[in-house]
Parts: structure tokens; sequence; C-alpha cells
């Protein structure tokens, strides 16, 4: 009689982490797009810088470590963080904001956890936390968009935009309040007025000029990463759909005291960055399917309150690393069922 071989359940998919870590990469080229179109090319430049800094880091750190260099630089963990700060700062900063972001973010948020895979915090969000919090004022001279620029301005080129980087030459007169910043500070304009006197509203359709197509190419990135299934849409959609009704709850129709549309909170700031491309990451997120979704929704409406009560108009980072801390928490009450099992287990089952 033949010997049966009994064997576990595998699932396969193609790839390693390299690979997923390239397509990410790609799917942040349509938001890089309209970055660069809007805001001009600092946005890229700060993506580059960012991602030099970062594999530098990486591999300054796996020499001390005595780790192979190579082996770990060639998964792109490291150039995707540089990548989603450079995304996440703003245009024009100067190289050392972008330098002790990046910094901060591989060696102390990455690697004082022990590396990838270990790391509690999503390193990116952690590195621009650290300088939004240290240097405010050069955080907050954002771009103006060029629809909304002054008669007679154009944007930045790009020797301008080295010497701004390099030197601080100074941009005031390129500078403008984003969508949510304007929102923040108003506390007299009826919404429809502020739409019709504001620049970055005027000049815009639906959530201020350039903010709109910038989240939209971002929404076609994370569309494009869920059709190559990188990621489930449990967090993501939990995330937009929380934040969603948090705006439509909230709305008054238009007061001087109104925290926005639900358009506004959905294509401003970083709202499709951070919910296609930041809560996602597999280490620093909730692991079940029903943990993604409660992962999700709590960034979603956190995100609402911050922006709306809290000091920080854009608020995703915060979100983010505030539900960072609760994800194991999470995860222990939202254990998947097990292969074979009808049921999932309970967290405080203690059975084999």
């Amino acid at each position: 009689m033949p010997l049966l071989r009994i064997t576990s359940p595998h699932t396969h998919s193609p790839g390693n982490t390299g690979d997923v870590m390239q397509q990410v990469m790609l799917a942040t080229i349509p938001g890089l797009i309209a970055l660069s179109y809007f805001f001009g090319p600092g946005s890229l430049m700060n993506v580059v810088m960012a991602s030099f800094t970062a594999v530098a880091c990486e591999a300054a750190v796996m020499k001390l470590r005595r780790r192979p260099v190579m082996f770990y630089i060639n998964d792109y963990s490291a150039v995707v963080t540089g990548v989603l700060l450079g995304l996440s700062l703003p245009p024009y900063c100067p190289w050392w904001i972008v330098a002790v972001s990046t910094g901060f973010a591989i060696v102390v948020a990455k690697h004082l956890y022990g590396g990838m895979g270990f790391n509690p915090f999503n390193p990116a969000m952690v590195g621009y936390v650290v300088v939004l919090i240290s240097f405010p004022v050069e955080m907050t001279q954002w771009a103006a968009p060029r629809t909304a620029l002054p008669d007679g301005q154009s944007l930045l080129g790009p020797l301008s935009a080295l010497q701004q980087i390099w030197l601080d030459t100074g941009i005031d007169g390129h500078t403008a309040a984003t969508p949510l910043d304007v929102f923040k500070q108003n506390d007299s304009q009826l919404v429809q007025h502020l739409y019709a006197t504001e620049p970055v509203f005027a000049a815009g359709r639906w959530a201020g000029a350039g903010w709109e197509w910038v989240n939209l190419g971002f929404l076609i990135g994370g569309a494009y990463l869920l059709y190559r299934r990188i990621f489930t849409w449990h967090a993501p959609v939990a995330m937009l759909v929380a934040l969603t009704l948090m705006a439509t709850i909230f709305y008054d129709g238009g007061s001087s005291t109104s925290g926005g549309s639900p358009l506004l909170h959905l294509l401003s700031g970083g709202t499709m960055l951070g919910a296609f491309f930041i809560i996602t990451d597999p280490v620093t997120s909730a692991t079940s399917n029903r943990g993604k979704l409660i992962f999700g929704a709590s960034i979603g409406v956190l995100i609402y309150i911050i922006r709306s009560w809290g000091n920080y108009p854009d608020a995703v980072a915060f979100a983010v690393l505030l539900m960072n801390f609760a994800a194991p928490f999470i995860d222990y009450y939202t254990v998947p069922r097990t292969y074979g099992h009808d049921k999932p287990r309970r967290a405080t089952d203690n059975r084999p």
C-alpha cells in the first residue's frame, strides 16, 4: 500500500519583495506627474534626493550590522520610503529637510527596531512628522499651483528650483496656502465666497487647483495596485468611506466655520497617497481583512477629527501613526480563521 504524503496547504504568488516595491514605485508615477505639472520640478527633486539618502542610510546601517548590503538594498524598501517621503514633503523645501526626514525614517523608525518587518510605525510617516514638528515654517511653504499664480508669474524652472533647494534663495512669491490650510484659517467667509475669492479654489474644480488632479493621480496608481493584487481593498476603501461619512455628517452647508465638503477632504492634501500607499503597508497595519477594515476606518475618522478640530490641516501622517500604535491591539481581537476551521479563534483561546 503506497504511503500518502500529507502536506499543509500553501498559497503561491509571483514575485518577491523587490518586485512588489517596484510595482508600488511605478504606481506613484501618475501622482508625481500631476505634482510636477502643477507645482514644478520640486517634488521630483525631492523624490530623487530622498531616494539616494534612503539607500545611503540603508547601506551604512547594513554595513554597521555586518549584513550583506546589496541583499537588503535590492528589496527596494528603502527606495520606496524615500519616494513616499519625497512625494509628501513640500516642493522646494531645503535639502536638509529631505536629509533629516529620510535619515530619521531609515535609521531610527526602521532599523532601530530591527529592520524591515520589525518596525511598528510607518518609517515615511515618522520621518515626515519629525520634520513637520521640528521645522514648521519650512514645512508649510507649499508652492502655489501654476493655475493659481498671479499674472506674470510662472513656475520655478529646474535651475531656480535647485538654487532654492540648496541655497534657500526664498520663494515667498511662489508659495500659497493649501486648500486645507485655507479652510483651517477661515473664520469669516462663507464657503461659496471662499471658493470665489481664494485663487487656489477659483482656479480649481472641486477641491483646489492642482490638488484634485494630484489626488486623482494617486487614485489611479492605487487602482493599479489593487488590480495587481499588491494589497486588498479593505483598508483604503474603509478609510475613504469613513472620511466621506464624517465630512458628510459635519458639513453644515457652507458656513464660515464649515470643515469643508466630502470632495474637499477626498481630493485635497495627502488623502489618496495615504489611502493607497501608506496605510496599506503590510508591516505596520492590521493583518486580517476584518482588522484592515477597522484600521482603515479609524484612520479616516482620525483624519477628519484632526483636520477639523486639531492643529494640523492634513493630518494623514498623525492618523496613520496613531493607528500604528493600535494595530497589534486590533490584530489581537480580529484573529483570522485558521485553515480547516469554521470559525476564527478567540484572542483569549490558548488551545493549540
